[in-house]
């Protein structure tokens, strides 16, 4: 398989960012002396002729869309191409094995660059078993790959330009916008999270000169703003402030965004004020809820007290804070629901919050770690990639699709973030049956720095 047209690596969607899901397997598979087709389904087209050409096609499912989109992908290519290995890789692959099996061949989670070539190297050879570590078939299970990876600088340079992708924007400064990740998997493990029953408190540091060579290529292709995609920029904080330092220095116009816990924000205060000196423009940080029953059922790892006090660091470090929600549990109240929004309103985040993030519904996939605490998920039917739920109160899933509704009209317009906030306090409180309060000290939202594209774990 020594054909460029032999190899098919298809990315769906990777939340807006250029796909280092794509740029990382590209650069092993060129060491390794493949070449291969990379396509981007979020902005490029997939012609019937690369699928009839292709041997083998891997698809990249990080996230719930990238399945839905790799899924009508791959079924779409089985119908034009029945002969080639469909492989999907990601947390969302291994997540959804038992039912992604159906369509495709084989299946991939973890550190995946390694048995993906190993895997390709066993079909060349014609190798039937594949019986490869870190690669589930129907025929041969395996765990996730959690061997430490000797890491590659991403090939991008077949990728589809910086450009064409999320920007960022700070009032009327647009500028190109970069990715990469200094480490992968997670030192904690939140039930929710996607990342838990694969990589189970594990993670894995990026070297330094691969991250700084990735950056200086995106750099050098038009990006003045890297976005640290780890699950937790902090995991490794000694690791990550190396980084800042030496892209501050490399690159003194450049800023940075990253994510990081709540409880990383508060024990390492005392470095953040580098990260902003650094051109640390603002860190996005999973809140999910206000309410501390939701946060210990999620085992979130922090409190609603020490959501304010990591609120009171960043302020006073110069950050914005950017968070992300899960505001609908099956134990999120409706009292819950209209306290999150006083705390929004109160603490003068509404700008800080993409409208979108009052409309997230806790995702239950298959194998999900919740389903080990929480067996009332096992016995829903799991339809289109997740475990149905429904809340105890009716008037939560009423105001569920009454708030998502509103934001779909919002986005569509491009309405101020203010109005829509509004407009969802408005739609809390009717459920309520209360009356709306006067919001007479409600200052107008002030705008801080984001993407283009409303990002959130």
């Amino acid at each position: 398989m020594r054909d460029p047209h032999d190899i098919l690596l298809i990315a769906c969607y990777e939340l807006g960012h250029q796909p280092l899901a794509l740029a990382s397997p590209l650069a092993w598979l060129s060491e390794a002396g493949y070449k291969a087709t990379a396509i981007d389904l979020s902005i490029e087209s997939l012609d019937d002729e690369s699928i009839r050409r292709a041997k083998f096609i891997a698809i990249s499912v990080p996230m719930h869309t990238a399945l839905r989109i790799g899924e009508g992908a791959a079924r779409r290519i089985r119908a034009i191409n029945a002969q080639a290995h469909i492989c999907f890789y990601g947390h969302y692959a291994w997540l959804n094995r038992d039912w992604l099996l159906e369509i495709g061949d084989s299946i991939i989670a973890g550190e995946y660059e390694e048995p993906l070539l190993n895997l390709i190297r066993a079909i060349e050879i014609g190798d039937r078993r594949l019986e490869i570590d870190g690669v589930t078939t129907r025929a041969h299970d395996s765990d996730p790959y959690l061997r430490r990876l000797r890491f590659i600088t991403p090939q991008r340079s077949t990728l589809p330009p910086l450009q064409k992708y999320a920007h960022y924007i700070d009032g009327d400064d647009h500028r190109i916008a970069g990715y990469t990740e200094a480490t992968r998997g997670c030192l904690h493990t939140c039930l929710h999270c996607p990342i838990t029953p694969i990589y189970n408190g594990r993670f894995f540091i990026v070297p330094f000169e691969v991250v700084m060579a990735d950056i200086r290529q995106q750099v050098n292709a038009g990006a003045t703003h890297i976005t640290f995609g780890d699950p937790d920029f902090l995991n490794g904080p000694k690791h990550s402030l190396k980084i800042v330092r030496a892209l501050h220095d490399e690159f003194p116009h450049v800023t940075f965004d990253f994510t990081a816990k709540v409880e990383h924000l508060i024990e390492q205060q005392e470095s953040l004020r580098e990260f902003k000196e650094c051109g640390g423009a603002f860190v996005v940080s999973a809140f999910e809820s206000f309410s501390d029953e939701v946060l210990t059922r999620l085992n979130k790892g922090h409190t609603r007290d020490q959501i304010f006090e990591a609120i009171g660091i960043m302020r006073r470090v110069g950050i914005p804070i950017r968070p992300s929600l899960v505001a609908f549990t099956p134990w999120t109240t409706l009292d819950d629901y209209l306290d999150l929004l006083n705390c929004v309103r109160d603490l003068n985040l509404v700008e800080a919050v993409d409208p979108i993030q009052f409309s997230i519904r806790l995702l239950v996939p298959p194998h999900s770690a919740l389903l080990q605490t929480f067996k009332v998920f096992e016995t829903l039917k799991v339809s289109n990639g997740e475990h149905r739920w429904l809340h105890p109160d009716p008037r939560m899933d009423e105001l569920h699709r009454a708030v998502s509704k509103r934001v779909e009209e919002a986005a569509a317009t491009a309405e101020d973030i203010g109005i829509t906030f509004e407009s969802i306090c408005a739609l809390a409180y009717q459920t309520a049956g209360l009356t709306l309060p006067a919001f007479e000290n409600f200052s107008p939202p002030t705008p801080i720095p984001r993407l283009s594209e409303a990002w959130f774990c």
